[in-house]
């Protein structure tokens, strides 16, 4: 998941969390020196992320096993349906392109209500996911990028090593991004700072959902427990590895029609678009970070977009950053 200069309504520093380093785009990044050492609160954190990395794959294979017995229900696919749209947007619309980069200012109604929803997708906390995300636009594809696929190189090896990297390895390296440095405007919203805290709980509550919902609808605890597997864990998983798969896919693979910075290797990549609501257009987003929206060509969907204008009609977004026809023009190759 989840920035650049001029990427969010607060500046974003041009160090990383260790000094510049010389990079030529090719070899792999300058070690880095070692990274702190794990104390008890680091090997919680590692548990915890094991587990919200492997259950969703566990979860996968005892759907497979359930389907083959069929044992599926359709109020299980519209549930996971449901909470996927639901929690998918609170991540791109709310998370990204609002909480990171400033592309619009909402409510604070609204502006809770994306930080809930997109707490409840199990991607972290809302000013963890944030600092992440800026720290990743400050230092895209070159040293203090946390999940650059070219951590390793561009050998075949290398990139192959980075693409498992830049998917899923970083999630479990002790490379902590501080949010006093990248998200030091959310620190200081005390809104944020509670949904953060109730992260906990809405992970708690993301699978509570569907398993009571689930009960409720069908009259039975089995109609909840395969409502907690399709539309808590596999809706999870499957909204975990798109989210990953624009980190990982979109900087090895796709179309680059608008320039980025040097090195920044973001692509489009169309078939994840409607999976991924719009986020897979990420060459122009890396063009333009502060664009509310990032699919601007013809046949480009962006769902995400498509909220934002919603929401502006409806008076509760404002000072949307809609990208204009020069703005598009400049950036294209």
């Amino acid at each position: 998941m989840p920035s650049v200069s001029g990427t969010s309504a607060t500046a974003v520093p041009s160090s990383g969390t260790s000094p510049p380093q010389v990079y030529d785009g090719t070899s792999p990044f300058p070690p880095e020196g070692p990274l702190p050492a794990r104390d008890g609160g680091e090997r919680v954190y590692v548990t915890v992320t094991t587990m919200i990395v492997v259950l969703p794959f566990v979860a996968l294979g005892l759907a497979g096993w359930l389907l083959w017995g069929r044992l599926v229900h359709p109020v299980d696919l519209v549930l996971a349906a449901v909470l996927y749209t639901v929690t998918g947007l609170g991540v791109t619309v709310g998370f990204h392109r609002g909480l990171t980069h400033g592309g619009y200012r909402a409510v604070r109604p609204v502006r809770i209500s994306l930080a809930v929803a997109g707490s409840l997708s199990f991607q972290g906390d809302v000013i963890d996911w944030v600092a992440t995300h800026r720290r990743h636009h400050a230092f895209t594809d070159r040293p203090g990028d946390p999940h650059s696929p070219y951590r390793y190189g561009t050998s075949v090896r290398g990139q192959l090593r980075g693409l498992f990297h830049a998917h899923i390895g970083w999630l479990f390296r002790n490379d902590r991004t501080p949010p006093e440095r990248y998200a030091p405007d959310l620190l200081a919203d005390r809104d944020m700072r509670a949904v953060a805290r109730a992260f906990p709980a809405l992970c708690v509550l993301t699978l509570a959902l569907p398993f009571g919902l689930g009960w409720a609808i069908g009259g039975t605890w089995l109609y909840g427990v395969t409502a907690l597997l399709w539309a808590g864990l596999v809706r999870i998983a499957l909204l975990h590895h798109v989210t990953w798969s624009v980190n990982s896919l979109c900087h090895m693979i796709g179309e680059r029609p608008f320039h980025t910075r040097r090195h920044d290797r973001a692509t489009n990549l169309w078939p994840l678009a409607l999976l991924s609501f719009g986020e897979s257009w990420h060459n122009l987003h890396h063009a333009d970070p502060t664009s509310a929206r990032h699919g601007v060509d013809r046949g480009q969907i962006d769902p995400s977009a498509a909220v934002i204008r919603v929401l502006e009609r409806l008076g509760w977004v404002s000072e949307v950053r809609w990208p204009t026809p020069e703005r598009v023009a400049a950036r294209r190759v």
